[in-house]
């Protein structure tokens, strides 16, 4: 046997995913009682978890259908399908991708997962940066998570409810009056946040959530419109920030980005002081009852 014979084949992947695929479907089965979907318990079971006959009754769908997509016969599956079994087997986002990738498929817009909720662990290491200010942020510059410096940062009175989430930065800088605009060097960090929403974009074209915030974006803001229209791109990487406090002055911060792997599309941002007069302005800046700030980012 020669060395490309041994190789696997398009075919061999195709069987590897639908093995795979069998047993994800049998374990996620296992876990989910009858009464975790409103059926009765019925007579003692053999083994854990729901039947495949519940399972298809919970997924409108045939009994037989679903048996051979258990067993990882080369069925093909469509997206409604798989959404159904996804919402009868009570699959979180991540579990949900994960079945589309075994199928062979890609979910469409509309079966992405929800914005992740960030768990304590998460607002510990936010806390324990302190006095950093540090966030957790999302591509479209959603903020998810924050510390008391952060807050302080910004102003308590702009951390509201922003279309779902607690606040968004890019948003902020577009809309704030210059009066009040936390914004030090807006013609240099504005296109580049613009430059980095772009990039993240591109991998969510045609998504409702993604597009409505474009959109909202655009029709308060002529100058996003016209930075939108360059068409640049830009990676994350550190960037430097100046902010204007109304207690504070001025203060220099590089943005550092760290990555999150277990959120997709996540990270933390840390502004680190660029000098020793910055490093003083963040302690003077936690030392404060509040941020200061009279105008609020979230019309």
């Amino acid at each position: 046997m020669t060395v490309l014979e041994e190789l696997p084949t398009a075919s061999d992947g195709r069987h590897r995913r639908r093995t795979e695929l069998a047993r994800f479907l049998k374990a996620c089965r296992a876990r989910v009682t009858p009464e975790d979907v409103g059926l009765p318990a019925g007579p003692r079971r053999r083994t854990p978890g729901l039947r495949r006959e519940e399972v298809a009754q919970l997924a409108g769908v045939g009994v037989t259908w679903y048996t051979w997509l258990e067993q990882g016969r080369p069925i093909n599956a469509s997206e409604q399908v798989l959404l159904a079994v996804a919402r009868a087997l009570r699959l979180d986002g991540t579990e949900r991708e994960h079945l589309f990738r075994l199928a062979g498929t890609s979910p469409s817009p509309l079966a992405q997962a929800a914005p992740p909720e960030l768990n304590q662990s998460i607002q510990v290491i936010l806390d324990s940066l302190a006095p950093l200010p540090a966030a957790v942020s999302n591509t479209r510059f959603d903020v998810l998570g924050y510390n008391e410096p952060y807050r302080l940062l910004f102003g308590a009175e702009r951390m509201g409810r922003f279309h779902g989430v607690a606040f968004n930065t890019l948003w902020c800088m577009l809309t704030a009056p210059s009066c009040c605009n936390p914004c030090g060097n807006p013609d240099e960090t504005l296109p580049r946040m613009v430059a980095l929403l772009r990039s993240a974009y591109g991998k969510h074209v045609g998504e409702p959530a993604w597009e409505a915030h474009v959109q909202r974006l655009s029709a308060r803001s002529e100058l996003f419109r016209r930075l939108w229209e360059r068409q640049e791109v830009a990676p994350a990487e550190t960037l430097l920030r100046i902010f204007r406090h109304p207690k504070v002055g001025v203060l220099n911060l590089n943005a550092t980005y760290l990555t999150m792997p277990g959120v997709p599309e996540c990270y933390i941002v840390v502004y680190v002081p660029v000098a020793e007069q910055d490093r003083e302005r963040v302690e003077a800046l936690n030392s404060l009852p509040q941020g200061g700030w009279a105008h609020t980012c979230l019309t």
